[in-house]
């Protein structure tokens, strides 16, 4: 047959042809550990819009509450202001009333009857005036921890002790102009005399009335050093009243200005300016106080 005839041949395929694989079939597989590092990256790649808070998450600072903690130096004024207005200025205004009255009924100004007189205007002052005040506040600011019954008896003690001080100052300037100081020395004079004098009397009205009356604390070493504070503030305020002579040395009176009562002065006029003279005096010691001592230590802490 014809096609028996054909002679075969072999095709002979070059090596270089026989060592060509498809590509998929010579890929490197990944690792367990590459395939468990692509997954994770991934993963996080899809979570990356995720960590942004939500609103639900974001904590509103106004619901917040916000806490104001007032400064101790701000308190310290507020006491001093209110203290001014409420026993300070009536305890001027009081002594200088008492001495109109003293001097309409003939007391002579260096006589017992005369001192005991202003001190006794001096101490209504003060009680009179810290009851107003604290019955006005009472009735302003219905506060029902504000004990009238307590305040009454606090001013009894501050009363008590405006009644030395008040009583000591007449007898104390008298002797310092005697002598014929300087107005600075009459001026420092009075400060501590008067001032000494208000201590003990509130040392004197704790040890007796303390027991009577619950509003008044007993005489401790605490309250020994609060008290010596305030006597301090009480005695600048009596240091100033002496600025209202204006016929001492009125070169030397650097208050006559300010709180000096000439003669002709209407005698409520004189009564307005002592008050003025015993706040200034006692704004400005405390004012001092106020800045140098230490939080906790002064009286109106």
């Amino acid at each position: 047959m014809l096609v028996s005839s054909i002679t075969r041949r072999t095709l002979t395929v070059p090596p270089r042809f026989l060592a060509i694989r498809p590509v998929s079939s010579c890929a490197i597989r990944p690792s367990k550990k590459e395939e468990a590092d692509s997954k994770a990256n991934k993963l996080s790649r899809r979570q990356v819009h995720s960590s942004v808070p939500k609103a639900s998450q974001v904590i509103d600072s106004s619901a917040a509450p916000v806490t104001v903690t007032r400064s101790s130096l701000v308190d310290r004024f507020i006491v001093t202001a209110e203290v001014t207005v409420s026993k300070i200025f009536p305890a001027g205004f009081g002594w200088q009333t008492a001495s109109i009255v003293a001097a309409q009924q003939g007391f002579a100004g260096d006589s017992l009857n005369f001192a005991l007189s202003t001190g006794l205007g001096d101490a209504v002052g003060v009680c009179l005036g810290h009851m107003t005040y604290y019955s006005a506040k009472k009735a302003l600011t219905k506060d029902s921890g504000l004990n009238l019954t307590n305040e009454l008896h606090t001013g009894i003690l501050l009363g008590s002790a405006a009644f030395c001080s008040g009583t000591a100052w007449q007898p104390i300037v008298n002797a310092l102009q005697g002598a014929n100081l300087p107005f600075q020395q009459v001026f420092l004079g009075t400060w501590i005399g008067c001032g000494v004098a208000f201590y003990g009397g509130l040392r004197v009205a704790r040890t007796l009335l303390s027991g009577a009356l619950e509003g008044i604390e007993e005489p401790t070493y605490a309250n020994s050093k609060n008290d010596a504070s305030l006597s301090v503030a009480i005695g600048g305020a009596t240091g100033f009243f002496v600025g209202t002579d204006a016929a001492y040395l009125p070169e030397q009176n650097f208050l006559l200005d300010v709180v000096g009562i000439q003669d002709g002065t209407p005698d409520l006029v004189g009564c307005a300016i002592a008050g003025t003279s015993t706040s200034l005096g006692f704004m400005a010691a405390q004012s001092s106080l106020n800045v140098i001592y230490p939080t906790g230590k002064c009286w109106n802490d």
